[in-house]
């Protein structure tokens, strides 16, 4: 959900990834969506698909987060970075603003219906529970 901010700082030690399909469920909602449009197809199939957690470096590298800072540091860079916002052209980045996410919505809107449609299915199959029960007693899933 962090990857849908205007802008994204996050510390050096930061991980990101999206666990859906640990847990036997497919990519929903925002991940199908904003992931292809940060970081590339390939690189959003690639994590999606697997799950594996990505590293600061690595996701500011890819697109899919804005700027990294050293640990402890994200709060004040945050604000450093909103003060400078509030205190621009509000009309000039509110429009700004409001075409990026126009873009957004337009090129991933209609997989974003599909994607929260999938992913409820999933929610009935076996391999679901099994996923959820899997964390809930930090083991590794029983696929069939």
């Amino acid at each position: 959900l962090a990857l849908l901010g205007a802008i994204t700082i996050a510390a050096e030690n930061a991980k990101f990834g999206d666990g859906h399909s640990k847990i036997g469920v497919a990519a929903g909602d925002h991940a199908v969506m904003c992931w292809p449009l940060l970081c590339g197809m390939a690189k959003a199939k690639y994590y999606l698909l697997t799950g594996e957690m990505i590293g600061a470096p690595e996701a500011e590298r890819i697109g899919l987060v804005s700027k990294i800072v050293p640990e402890g540091a994200a709060l004040s860079e945050g604000l450093r970075v909103a003060r400078r916002l509030a205190a621009g052209p509000q009309h000039a980045l509110r429009f700004t603003k409001r075409a990026l996410n126009s873009f957004m919505l337009q090129s991933g809107g209609a997989s974003f219906d599909l994607s929260c449609s999938l992913e409820m299915l999933n929610f009935t199959h076996p391999d679901a529970k099994e996923g959820v029960e899997s964390v809930k007693h930090k083991r590794s899933p029983k696929r069939a």
